[in-house]
């Protein structure tokens, strides 16, 4: 509101709260539209947010101006352009990256051996961040590289949390990869119960890996951490130990993970196979 002072020029009266509320009741908009997936009808906007119609009508348009909301042809609300060409530049995989990294590079602290982050491809793992071990013994590069499911332990703990096994025959890399699915099934109510999954010699001779769940919040993996190594120094009281480390650093990422994401917090520390 604007009103004539003595001179007769405008002295505008609203106040530093009421452009903060205006600025929330938009936000809360953009987030409607946003999360919904779909686009939104005026109608169903009004409703969720309990505003008048000409208050909403006004904030659309004013988003609509600086390109963060559209129409369409019926008149419903999509993102805007400025919001689909930052999602273009942004991966999704950023954040977890991001919130991953410090994780990682604990564990290469800790053990010394290679530490990977892993999501699920379409026929096994694909390994999408690694810290590289202080040993020449062991020492590999996966980056980029796509793994089985099932002789992998990035691979199972996925699986044990949601992930697909595809269809067909599970390939023999080594004479102690698991082909049965039976004994794969048996493998993977084991990775459950203990929190962290375990292949040893299974994808390649001497290679031993543990891997723990990074968790979305619909209780399946989004992806994993591994710590892998050759069998004369990862022995079993070290897979046991790494194993308790590695479910920690995991559930860690998991929680910043989805703080992150549901824009409660800035990903970071409080305080391959």
């Amino acid at each position: 509101m604007e009103l004539l002072n003595g001179g007769g020029s405008h002295v505008s009266t609203s106040s530093p709260a009421s452009g903060a509320r205006a600025v929330d009741r938009a936000a809360d908009l953009l987030v409607t539209v946003i999360s919904a997936g779909a686009p939104v009808s005026f109608t169903s906007l009004v409703s969720a947010s309990g505003l008048p119609k000409s208050t909403v009508s006004r904030l659309l348009s004013s988003l609509e101006r600086n390109g963060l909301i559209a129409r369409t042809a019926s008149a419903d609300v999509v993102p805007g352009a400025v919001l689909t060409a930052y999602a273009r530049t942004h991966s999704p995989e950023d954040d977890l990256l991001s919130c991953a990294r410090p994780a990682l590079e604990r564990l290469g602290t800790l053990t010394g051996e290679t530490i990977n982050l892993a999501v699920p491809a379409h026929d096994g793992v694909m390994q999408i961040d690694q810290v590289d071990p202080r040993f020449m013994l062991g020492a590999v590069n996966w980056l980029g590289r796509e793994v089985p499911y099932h002789c992998s332990a990035l691979g199972k703990v996925l699986l044990a949390h949601g992930a697909t096994l595809p269809a067909g025959r599970l390939v023999r890399l080594t004479d102690r990869t698991l082909t049965s699915r039976s004994a794969l099934a048996d493998d993977l109510r084991l990775t459950r119960e203990r929190g962290y999954a375990v292949t040893d010699g299974e994808l390649e001779p001497g290679l031993i890996a543990i891997a723990a769940p990074i968790m979305g919040d619909d209780d399946h993996a989004v992806a994993a951490i591994s710590v892998s190594g050759p069998a004369v120094r990862i022995t079993p009281s070290e897979v046991r130990r790494i194993g308790a480390h590695i479910v920690a650093e995991a559930h860690e990422v998991s929680t910043l993970l989805t703080r992150s994401r549901s824009g409660l917090a800035s990903p970071g520390r409080a305080g391959a196979a």
